[in-house]
């Protein structure tokens, strides 16, 4: 008999009207409230969210997530839907693809009902939110967040706990032609490569530059003097004022390191200031540096 399928708990409202939206906390909702209701489900009879809008998955991540569900299992199940033949996935991609590599031929999970719009808006959600995910995709993700919801661009950063700035230099990658955002994607130029192209509104001027990034080996300093020579045409007019120039080198350094976080940066006084969220988002941060804390 199939399980009996519980509402969606505080649904997705009521994560839109927190001031910071959490998707862990979120799912970890959804699996307290049904821990009685978790079941194993044959690998092979589930089939990827089709709203998911993630195309690329860091192979080595999945290999590392692999051996550790070979070792101690799926940790947390994932969350799937019933559907005509098998099962859709919710949330969990990774934990899904992981298993597979590991050769598990079940996997635990919860079973919910979810209308269309609220699986689109749990993928862009949990990918916005987890790693990984390369700076087109995320792009993605977050206009179709914005569209959705019917909210600014303002509104999206102060929800995801991102900076106003990071959120439109991130959607102006969108309007890269689309053999510029497969270099990015193929991370052949870096998304900060990619973020001073996007200024610019001539497209062989774009391929000219992105090539010679790649063949000359430039860092995004090299690009940004390229740029900024008067014969290069401006997607808009750039205004500058005193304190643009005073602060512009420490405003590239912002851009680089919250291009590399994900997360609002600010530098001022001699000093570093990196947003987050949570512990986990901390968590994440220190690992995208680099840095191990011992605990002794």
């Amino acid at each position: 008999m199939e399980p009996k399928k519980k509402a969606l708990g505080k649904g997705l409202e009521q994560l839109f009207s927190n001031n910071v939206i959490d998707f862990d906390n979120f799912e970890k909702e959804i699996v307290d409230e049904n821990k009685k209701d978790v079941t194993l489900i044959n690998v092979n009879e589930i089939r990827s969210n089709p709203h998911q809008p993630r195309k690329t998955f860091n192979e080595d991540s999945l290999q590392e997530l692999a051996v550790s569900i070979k070792e101690y299992g799926v940790v947390q199940p994932i969350i799937v839907k019933k559907s005509i033949k098998g099962y859709e996935l919710v949330a969990g991609e990774r934990r899904l693809k992981a298993s597979k590599i590991a050769g598990l031929t079940e996997i635990p999970a919860i079973i919910k009902e979810f209308t269309d719009q609220e699986m689109m808006e749990i993928a862009l959600i949990e990918n916005i939110q987890r790693e990984d995910l390369n700076a087109i995709d995320e792009a993605n993700s977050v206009l179709n967040i914005i569209k959705l919801r019917g909210i600014t661009q303002e509104e999206f950063a102060t929800k995801f706990g991102k900076s106003r700035s990071y959120v439109t230099n991130l959607l102006g990658l969108l309007n890269l032609p689309e053999n510029i955002q497969s270099m990015v994607i193929n991370k052949e130029i870096s998304a900060s490569h990619a973020r001073v192209l996007s200024k610019l509104s001539d497209k062989e001027q774009i391929e000219a530059l992105a090539k010679k990034v790649i063949k000359e080996r430039l860092n995004v300093r090299d690009l940004e003097n390229l740029v900024n020579k008067d014969d290069v045409e401006k997607r808009m007019p750039i205004l500058k004022s005193k304190n643009d120039n005073v602060n512009s080198k420490y405003k590239m350094y912002e851009n680089v390191i919250s291009d590399k976080t994900g997360n609002k940066v600010k530098i001022s006084k001699n000093k570093i200031e990196i947003s987050f969220d949570s512990d986990k988002d901390l968590e994440r941060i220190m690992e995208i540096l680099n840095i191990e804390i011992s605990e002794d």
